[in-house]
């Protein structure tokens, strides 16, 4: 099929490209870079997202706490989610401090946290025990102690949520970090 040759008309340039198109013509243009990776929006909430091992993992640990092995106190806690309605099921290690329980997320503000807000409570389950509970979530300035003894106990599997914070930082540093790392009380209700 023949094809038809089409002359294009010259379009004027925008003021910016003019710019640009006189200023090129002295020196070669150089090769564009990608813009980086835009930086988290202040105001944003941290949440950090598992990675395929992790989840691995997370399924392994929901897995042993619904047959009845718990490690070091870790539990499959069923939340209504906020949206569905739906019993939503996720691995958590319980934390006892000064006699009171508490659920640290050490990867931020996730689904299970928002949901936990919602719902105000769920399900702890290992094997075939039970238990329903309460959830209120503490203020920042409560967290520092809660957050080293958190981590005194889980700081080797959740060090690397914390962005540098460890059980040995200072009580500013681990009330610098508090906003990052919801905690809620909870109370045993059946």
């Amino acid at each position: 099929m023949p094809q038809t040759q089409h002359t294009p008309q010259p379009t004027p340039a925008p003021a910016s490209a003019q710019t640009q198109t006189s200023a090129s013509a002295s020196a070669p243009t150089p090769a564009r870079t990608p813009a980086p990776a835009p930086a988290p929006t202040p105001g944003t909430p941290y949440y950090r997202r598992s990675g395929a091992i992790s989840l691995r993992f997370n399924r392994l640990v929901g897995r042993l706490a619904r047959h009845g092995v718990s490690l070091l106190g870790t539990a499959e806690m069923s939340v209504r989610g906020r949206k569905s309605g739906t019993m939503q099921r996720v691995p958590v290690n319980q934390h006892v401090h000064e006699g009171t329980r508490y659920l640290v997320s050490a990867r931020g503000h996730s689904q299970w946290v928002r949901n936990m807000r919602a719902a105000g409570g769920g399900e702890l389950r290992v094997g075939r025990k039970v238990k329903t509970f309460t959830a209120t979530e503490i203020a920042d300035a409560e967290k520092p102690a809660v957050l080293r003894a958190y981590l005194e106990k889980w700081g080797w599997e959740v060090n690397q949520y914390f962005r540098g914070v460890t059980a040995a930082s200072s009580d500013d540093e681990l009330l610098a970090a508090a906003p990052d790392h919801p905690v809620f009380r909870i109370t045993l209700t059946g």
